[in-house]
């Protein structure tokens, strides 16, 4: 028989990002109930809090609590991303954007990219990038709101957030806290497990408070306190494919107009990103031990800053995987505590939203059962291993023979459902899109153009278009794309009009 377990009453377990995400998000959830939520932070204990570049979806998150763009980037010093610039990765000297949004127009029921291809093999196509608003604007460095209603496939585009993610934090706890949410400065010194059924009963304080309730958010990082160190929940390694299993962060002054897109820049045995904000400069360099020691690599990240860099590098090390189970008993772990996947694409964060509206969707009532458990964990482990999949992509693709590292990456054998996805793309042209994925066809297709793998053959219902009216259409979308963006405010005249932060 499948119980029912009542919940009336939620403590998370340290805030951060993650945390006060769910604290002000369930808070909104389960406003027409007595369900109490109570965050347990303490105030002597830091937050990891370097991610600093986000994916569109978290503008969907603050959205739905009532906040909006321009205020959420005044409160957190934010600039605009358009996508992720990737140097060196396809080849030393190269360079490709990853936009959020289309490229060209499909026509017929056939992708634009068969089209594109046609020409491309004939030689008369331009670069593919040509045939993307977002991408033209990221190199333009140039930016405005996007159509409400687009009058062409091509200006469609979205659009995401550089941000500080201490200041982000700092939001959703005023939020949350507006909303009814307990927040209790201590730190958890013990978790108590139920005698018989495992269950978390409660968890002491370091001021001798126990603080029962039936469920619990583990959002205590790495630790993860209560899902890894009390409930035993083993960690599913994926560093076979993810080599990189070490990062360090670092601040620095900001030097020239901010870019309106992160830049990834690939080095022999990582990669280092770079992330403007209105005051500053967010940098890191993410790399694998193997290949390389703690000392080269913080040279290797300090010779590629351009400002005055703001302190000491920060270090991390972690392992890419995930949590066998994301919700164990009556514990859900989320943020860092869920596991970790290196910050290639920015999606951090964008798990912390999915799982939060997971949690949400599993609790149309005050209660949950094995079978709401085990629901959660199945799409909560797809999720993960889409996403895990996308980001192998980018090592597995590469052309780079300068270093093992990427030799290593390059001959590697990949999870069957990614390398089922090149090869129907390679062989046919197919952009297969599977459920609980984050990102669309076209995001493949901007990494697969960039990587410079392009299908062996296009669709022939393609053929059935004259070719002069077929090089004439896209002339014309090359041109419409050039036109739009060429009168557009650069990105800091949009900060300064619209968003300029409210705090330094």
């Amino acid at each position: 028989m499948n119980s029912n377990y009542q919940v009336k009453s939620i403590v998370i377990a340290g805030g951060g990002t993650a945390g006060w995400m769910a604290a002000a998000k369930l808070s909104q959830h389960f406003s027409k109930t007595d369900i109490r939520i109570t965050v347990i932070e303490s105030s002597v204990i830091g937050t990891v809090g370097v991610g600093e570049a986000t994916i569109p979806t978290l503008r969907r998150f603050y959205q739905s609590l009532g906040m909006d763009d321009m205020e959420v980037m005044r409160k957190t010093n934010a600039t605009v991303k358009l996508g992720i610039e990737f140097k060196d990765w396809y080849k030393p000297h190269t360079s490709f954007i990853h936009p959020f949004g289309l490229f060209g127009h499909e026509a017929n029921g056939i992708r634009f990219h068969h089209y594109w291809l046609k020409l491309q093999q004939a030689g008369d196509a331009a670069e593919l990038e040509k045939y993307s608003l977002g991408i033209a604007m990221a190199r333009a460095n140039k930016f405005t709101f996007p159509a409400e209603r687009p009058s062409s496939p091509l200006s469609v585009f979205d659009w995401a957030l550089h941000f500080d993610a201490a200041l982000f934090a700092k939001l959703m706890r005023e939020h949350a806290l507006t909303k009814g949410v307990t927040h209790i400065d201590a730190k958890i010194t013990s978790v108590n497990l139920h005698p018989d059924t495992g269950f978390i009963d409660s968890l002491t304080l370091d001021d001798e408070r126990y603080i029962a309730a039936e469920l619990f958010i583990d959002c205590t990082g790495f630790n993860g306190l209560l899902i890894a160190d009390s409930l035993k929940t083993p960690y599913i390694d994926w560093s076979q494919w993810l080599l990189c299993d070490r990062a360090m962060a670092v601040q620095s002054e900001l030097v020239g107009e901010p870019a309106v897109r992160t830049v990834s820049i690939a080095h022999g045995s990582g990669w280092q990103w770079k992330i403007p904000l209105q005051h500053r400069q967010g940098n890191g360099h993410v790399y694998a031990s193997n290949f390389i020691d703690d000392e080269q690599a913080e040279a290797t990240l300090l010779q590629h800053i351009d400002g005055k860099v703001l302190h000491a590098p920060r270090k991390f090390q972690f392992t890419a995987g995930r949590r066998a189970q994301a919700w164990n008993k009556n514990c859900i772990a989320l943020g860092l505590a869920a596991g970790f996947l290196e910050p290639l694409e920015s999606t951090s964060i964008a798990l912390i939203e999915t799982g939060i509206e997971k949690i949400c969707g599993s609790f149309p009532y005050a209660f949950f059962n094995q079978e709401k458990i085990d629901h959660f964990n199945q799409v909560t482990a797809i999720e993960w291993e889409r996403i895990r999949d996308f980001i192998i992509l980018h090592y597995k693709l590469n052309q780079r023979d300068d270093s093992e590292f990427w030799r290593y990456c390059r001959a590697m054998a990949v999870p069957d459902p990614l390398q089922q996805k090149i090869t129907a793309y390679s062989e046919q042209g197919d952009l297969l899109h599977y459920p609980w994925e984050i990102f669309h066809p076209d995001s493949w297709l901007a990494i697969y153009s960039g990587f410079n793998l392009y299908p062996k053959i296009y669709n022939q219902n393609v053929d059935r278009l004259n070719a002069d009216y077929l090089k004439q259409s896209l002339a014309a979308m090359r041109s419409s794309i050039a036109n739009a963006v060429a009168d557009l405010p650069s990105h800091q005249e949009f900060i300064d009009q619209h968003c300029k932060m409210s705090m330094a």
